[in-house]
């Protein structure tokens, strides 16, 4: 590879990490996750992708959040899905979907009840954008 290659490589790569850093391929999402179900229920959170494990957390009720931060896919594939289990019982859902969430909010804010998790509407500044627990097949 001639000299005059490799500077345009360099002079390529470090465009595109200028732009990827100052936010010009995706914003930056931000998402919290909140135990609404119940005065001492505690909500056991374990949220993950395809390319990250986020671990297990202990949410106590109406206590400090799971919040994590992350860059969408540049191709709009990103899946953030999380298994919630309080009582023995473990319900499911995608917390963040490209798809379904990128319009949606850059600071998505969830409310876990046991009918299902519910996300802040900055329109209402109430959490009624409600969705079932995933079914399993």
């Amino acid at each position: 590879m001639n000299p005059s290659s490799i500077n345009s490589l360099l002079l390529f790569l470090m465009l595109l990490f200028v732009a990827s850093e100052a936010g010009f391929l995706q914003h930056k999402q931000d998402i919290l996750v909140y135990n609404d179900l119940q005065a001492g229920t505690n909500l056991t959170l374990h949220c993950k992708s395809k390319d990250d494990e986020l671990g297990i957390h202990v949410l106590t009720y109406q206590g400090n959040p799971f919040e994590f931060k992350f860059r969408p896919h540049f191709f709009g594939v990103t899946l953030f899905y999380c298994s919630m289990e309080w009582n023995g019982v473990v319900h499911r859902f995608d917390i963040y979907d490209y798809k379904k969430d990128f319009d949606k909010c850059v600071f998505c804010l969830w409310n876990i009840k046991a009918t299902g998790p519910c996300m802040l509407n900055y329109s209402t500044s109430k959490y009624d954008i409600c969705y079932p627990w995933k079914t399993t097949v």
